[in-house]
């Protein structure tokens, strides 16, 4: 049997379990038990541009008006029709958030495949690759968490660095970033922080700015309200990880000399909106594929894995430092623990040094 959360399309929050018999495997197919995943602000992301960026396509359900939010995470083989993975080989990669996967591998490598099921073949490859954990630079057992936390997010934010500094940071030398108190934002702080001549400010609330300056990946963390205190005429672009209109609207207006302004994400869904008819430069949704596209082309997939590899290792060593970790991961298991945790991440609001794993089986 499989279990699988849905989400009505169009009403985030209103949510159902459905459990299904499993069907039978077509020749060269998987069935895989998906063991662990991981649940962030980045995947309510995922739900919310759903169908502008094609996320609900990933695991289609049948149901025009339901979907399956995609998640990070780690599976085991249980069945397989194709020589050449075995059953109990472990791999990590992009899973519905369910108990089981059903894969159609292709180019099937060393080092991991993709799926090939028809429903993809448009979708960007970079979501479809499972990677054999047994060879995977990245991973190592004893950090499982973090990575299924951490890893695609930080990913994101090491794109995003090398996206501004590939464009001369658009003159400017202040980088504002919204919900700077979320996963990608203060991956991208960290990569920032070392960039020679550029201020990186957090935005956040008052409930989260403690936080964010014991992170000390800022420069300086201001709440909402203090925008008053970065000077109106500074060279500066806003790197939205919020989504909030309300704020976009604020900056926007405020800073006569916003360069640029990037949207990554939807940390604050209730506030979403459109960037129609804003004061500066139009706001441009960033899309992390776009810049490994441009990377693998100029320098190779084997330089860009290294450079990846040696910023994830540095930021791993910092946020899981025992004398000042920046995570603490909290497990739920089971289809009810799943259903209100996705409950709990899409309402905000949560503690910024928890990170939440789940699972649908209970042991």
């Amino acid at each position: 049997m499989n279990t699988t959360l849905l989400v009505q399309k169009n009403q985030l929050a209103t949510t159902r379990l459905a459990t299904t018999p499993d069907t039978a495997l077509a020749p060269e197919q998987i069935r895989v038990q998906v063991d662990a995943f991981a649940l962030t602000s980045n995947n309510i992301t995922y739900a919310t541009f759903g169908d502008a960026m094609n996320y609900w396509q990933f695991y289609p359900t049948g149901q025009d008006s339901w979907g399956i939010v995609p998640v990070w995470g780690f599976g085991t083989v249980l069945q397989s029709l194709l020589p050449g993975i075995a059953v109990g080989e472990q791999l990590y990669g992009y899973w519905p958030m369910a108990s089981h996967a059903v894969l159609s591998p292709t180019r099937v490598a060393d080092g991991g495949f993709f799926d090939g099921a028809p429903h993809r073949a448009a979708l960007h490859g970079v979501y479809n690759q499972f990677l054999r954990t047994r060879v995977d630079p990245f991973y190592r057992a004893d950090t499982e968490a973090l990575q299924a936390l951490l890893r695609p997010l930080f990913i994101t934010s090491w794109l995003i660095d090398d996206f501004l500094a590939d464009n001369d940071f658009f003159q400017a030398n202040v980088m504002l970033l919204s919900s700077a108190s979320s996963k990608t934002a203060y991956g991208t702080a960290f990569q920032l922080r070392n960039r020679p001549g550029i201020e990186v400010v957090g935005l956040t609330s008052t409930a989260n700015r403690a936080f964010c300056e014991d992170l000390g990946c800022y420069h300086r963390v201001l709440t909402y309200e203090q925008l008053g205190e970065i000077a109106a005429d500074a060279a500066c672009v806003y790197v939205d990880f919020a989504g909030s209109a309300e704020l976009r609207r604020a900056i926007h207006t405020r800073y006569v000399n916003l360069r640029f302004s990037s949207s990554i994400g939807g940390t604050h869904v209730e506030e979403l909106g459109g960037a129609k008819d804003l004061p500066g430069p139009r706001a441009t949704l960033f899309f992390a594929p776009a810049q490994i596209k441009k990377r693998q082309g100029e320098w190779g997939s084997d330089v860009l894995g290294q450079r990846l590899l040696m910023a994830w290792q540095n930021f791993l060593a910092r946020v899981a430092d025992p004398a000042s970790p920046w995570l603490t991961v909290t497990q739920h298991r089971g289809p009810d623990a799943v259903q209100a945790a996705y409950a709990q991440v899409l309402a905000g609001g949560g503690d910024p040094r928890m990170g939440h794993m789940l699972s649908m089986h209970t042991s």
